[in-house]
């Protein structure tokens, strides 16, 4: 494998040297390493400590190179997991190979790629194919990809292949076409944006089941709408997926509870200088999608096909991180106490900046931002016992998973000095988003003060204090960062 990783590159290189005016050999080479020590006061799931991995040195390294000539671009990416990969990984990622590959002819109107390629249709809570190092995960499609745009108003595209699983592919097909318009270019609007898109994405797996009550192939159909005039802009997107077989738990497919999916979102806001507000809503009903049933509940996200979000403010405080929400688009009536089928609710930002001068505002101004966020379980009538089933009220709002309400509040002194205070209010049930017992009911206070020597060196400080009245009821604590 190596020697075939080494004999592209000198070929790629080759290439270039014969055609170096109008071609490119570009690429890159990444690598992160890890040394576990053993920390004894650390426990599993299981409560028992925890032990030194029996490869503490561990790395995973990323080499692509990509060669461009013309309208025609090469690439190949290796990648080395040594001597294991990095700690809570997806365990198929072992050893050195050669893991995606593609080529791609591009001009004004056709994009055609064959290989490995990445894609996403509308927001992506029916298809998203991507990468993320950090997380271990990648989920390219191995097949052909082809975009066609007739008119500057119109671009339709086309997928076919098998999803990427470790080094290998998932076993089922997936086709996927998706097609946008957009009716202010075609209608020529001057000052309003305005389109309209539409996606179908199918996968195909044959299951090896007996008098099997579902089809092979899954169906997912969605449309969107996106608007936007000055300073208002809405857009919203509704998909449905066909029935299915219900998965609840990893490789336990259920041949008897036989369910759709569906998803609605709806974003909305207004902005003009010194003030702005964002609001969006979803809600989402068994819309967990993977190339392979089997894979649902696998905690790598290994075979994930589409994206869900989890809708809520990204923190930047540590302590505030502590309860971090997780959509929930599962379902789930395995236990009475935690029955679930999705999720509905959204979250909305607030942003005003007071003026210079003012009393607020003082000689340099003050900037408050806000924002809530809750996400409760659907609601509707759920029936766990075999056979199982539930019907839901499309608007109903059951248990609360989780609600964040938080403020920020920015003030310059001067040239020199800035400060923020945040305070953050977060209920967490644990016991309905983890499975495990509890509602955390928690505040978290946080200051911190920036002071700049020059245009290249500042020092920050940060303090943060958090109250919870469950779990392991941290006091709190303070950390420094310079």
């Amino acid at each position: 494998m190596k020697k075939t990783i080494f004999i592209s590159l000198i070929i790629l290189i080759g290439f270039s040297s014969i055609a170096q005016q109008k071609a490119t050999v570009f690429g890159g080479f990444e690598s992160n390493a890890q040394w576990y020590l053993n920390d004894k006061n650390l426990k599993d799931e299981f409560n028992n400590p925890t032990v030194q991995p029996e490869n503490p040195l561990r790395s995973n390294s990323y080499l692509f190179v990509n060669y461009k000539y013309l309208n025609w671009t090469a690439g190949i990416q290796a990648e080395a997991y040594q001597a294991d990969a990095l700690l809570n990984l997806n365990p198929k990622y072992v050893g050195t190979h050669v893991a995606t590959y593609f080529i791609q002819f591009k001009n004004k109107k056709i994009d055609f790629t064959l290989g490995y390629f990445y894609e996403q249709f509308g927001c992506g809570l029916l298809f998203r194919s991507w990468e993320d190092r950090a997380l271990g995960l990648n989920n390219a499609l191995r097949g052909a990809r082809f975009i066609y745009k007739p008119t500057t108003y119109l671009t339709v595209k086309s997928i076919f292949g098998q999803q990427r699983s470790g080094f290998d592919v998932a076993n089922s097909k997936i086709y996927g076409l998706d097609s946008e318009l957009s009716l202010s270019d075609m209608l020529k609007f001057e000052t309003t944006d305005l389109s309209i898109g539409l996606t179908y994405i199918g996968r195909d797996e044959k299951m090896d089941i007996e008098n099997q009550n579902f089809n092979n192939l899954t169906n997912g159909f969605g449309g969107r709408i996106n608007y936007n005039n000055q300073s208002f802009y809405l857009s919203t997107e509704y998909d449905y997926k066909s029935k299915d077989a219900v998965v609840q738990i990893e490789n336990q497919i259920d041949n008897r509870f036989i369910k759709p999916g569906n998803a609605l979102l709806i974003n909305t806001g207004y902005s003009k200088k010194g003030f702005g507000v964002d609001a969006t809503f979803r809600r989402i009903e068994n819309m967990s999608f993977f190339s392979e049933r089997s894979a649902k509940g696998n905690k790598y996200n290994d075979r994930i096909m589409n994206f869900i979000p989890s809708l809520t403010k990204q923190h930047h405080y540590n302590l505030a991180n502590i309860y971090a929400y997780q959509a929930q688009p599962n379902v789930y009536l395995v236990d009475k106490d935690i029955v679930k089928a999705g999720e509905i609710g959204g979250q909305i930002d607030v942003f005003y900046e007071v003026k210079k001068g003012t009393l607020l505002g003082g000689k340099n101004g003050l900037k408050i931002a806000g924002n809530v966020s809750s996400w409760n379980a659907l609601s509707g009538t759920f029936y766990i016992n075999t056979p199982q089933d539930y019907n839901t009220d499309y608007f109903g709002f059951g248990k609360r998973y989780f609600t964040d309400c938080n403020t920020e509040i920015t003030k310059k002194w001067n040239s020199k000095w800035q400060t923020v205070f945040s305070y953050i209010n977060q209920f967490y049930d644990k016991k309905l988003v983890e499975g495990e017992a509890g509602i955390i009911k928690s505040n978290i206070l946080a200051a911190e003060a920036t002071y700049k020597f020059s245009v290249k060196k500042s020092i920050r400080v940060v303090g943060e204090h958090l109250w919870a009245d469950y779990d392991k009821k941290k006091l709190g604590w303070r950390h420094y960062r310079i």
